[in-house]
């Protein structure tokens, strides 16, 4: 088959991974062997206010990328150099291999390692029951797993609040961001901006410890992050359309207005654009409130997640499959003949 279409189908087949499959196992999912990876770095970074901490911290994330990206172009490679012409076949005048397809499902399935959409649904579903349900307490103990903020004793409208801001914000870093960077790049796109997303996770934090190891990490995230963010919004209020919402055309003018409401200066823009696309308000006590209409009622967790994915898939419509065919899988194969062509050097 021609390139392109193997692009589009590693696309649109992860995104079918990831509403079918979802990710593995925490045991075995690689951005926790990322994470352990990073904490033993982090266990031997002895001097922490210093320049050559900064300096650790990009050296970190260069390492870490170049493990797992190169573990990653590693195994499509050798899918593609050592399989790639068996099995030759035609279907409806088109060539193709068993290699060839073999190449397009495993670069899908580790396409899609590195972002998740569908998983917004699989963890708030819970919540809805024990919220319907009355129990409070046990839907804060679920929330308390997605957010980075004090759940116990928080009342109902405050925790489908935390739910809605959780969803929203996370549609820059767990999808958007690396669906451009994969269209851009292919699947190392894709992995660079998931190392520095996670190291921001692990190390971005404003304190002593992490203020210097975590310096280049939490910026270069905030760099990836920078245009997906802004378009964000846009894909909210078009989703939002779809979806007959009232308020769907204030989205782009309310992320405009309100995004530097939150400490982070990209995770405001999906924040604000969702709030208002749906016409409810976002509240968290003491740092911010977005938005101008009630809570979060527990049926807008719903509608946020649906609004989340369809805005999703009309961005990986609209922006990721013509990049990733018109560059982005070109890049991979030159990453991957570069690999291979240094093993056959060495």
């Amino acid at each position: 088959m021609q390139l392109w279409i193997d692009a589009v189908l590693i696309a649109v087949l992860a995104m079918v991974f990831d509403r079918y499959l979802g990710d593995p196992s925490n045991k075995y999912h690689p951005l926790r062997w990322m994470g352990n990876l990073l904490m033993a770095i982090d266990n031997r970074v002895k001097k922490r206010q210093s320049y050559r901490a900064v300096l650790m911290g990009f050296l970190s994330y260069l390492f870490v990328f170049i493990v797992f990206g190169g573990v990653a172009i590693l195994i499509t490679g050798g899918v593609r150099h050592f399989l790639g012409g068996v099995g030759s076949f035609d279907v409806a005048g088109i060539g193709c291999s068993v290699g060839e397809i073999v190449w397009i499902l495993v670069t899908a399935y580790l396409t899609k390692i590195t972002f998740a959409l569908f998983a917004f649904r699989k963890f708030c579903a819970p919540i809805e029951v024990d919220l319907e349900n009355g129990d409070l307490e046990a839907a804060a103990d679920k929330t308390q797993m997605m957010v980075n903020r004090k759940m116990k004793g928080m009342d109902l409208p405050h925790i489908t609040s935390s739910c809605c801001e959780t969803i929203s914000e996370n549609l820059v870093d767990s999808v958007l961001s690396p669906l451009m960077y994969f269209g851009l790049l292919g699947l190392p796109g894709a992995v660079a901006f998931s190392c520095a997303n996670l190291m921001d996770a692990m190390w971005g934090r404003l304190n002593e410890k992490y203020k210097d190891i975590g310096h280049f990490p939490a910026r270069w995230d905030d760099v990836l992050g920078f245009i997906p963010s802004r378009l964000a919004p846009f894909f909210v209020g078009f989703a939002g359309l779809f979806m007959r919402f009232e308020n769907r055309k204030s989205a782009v003018k309310a992320a405009i207005a309100e995004h530097k409401k939150t400490p982070s200066p990209n995770s405001g823009w999906p924040m604000t654009a969702t709030a208002a696309a749906m016409g409810i308000s976002f509240e968290k006590e003491g740092v911010y409130v977005m938005g101008e209409g009630p809570l979060p009622t527990i049926k807008d967790i719903r509608r946020c997640y649906h609004l989340i994915e369809l805005a999703s898939i009309i961005f990986m419509i609209v922006v990721t499959l013509p990049l990733v065919a018109l560059l982005g899988i070109h890049v991979q194969i030159i990453f991957e003949d570069f690999i291979y062509g240094l093993i056959g050097v060495i």
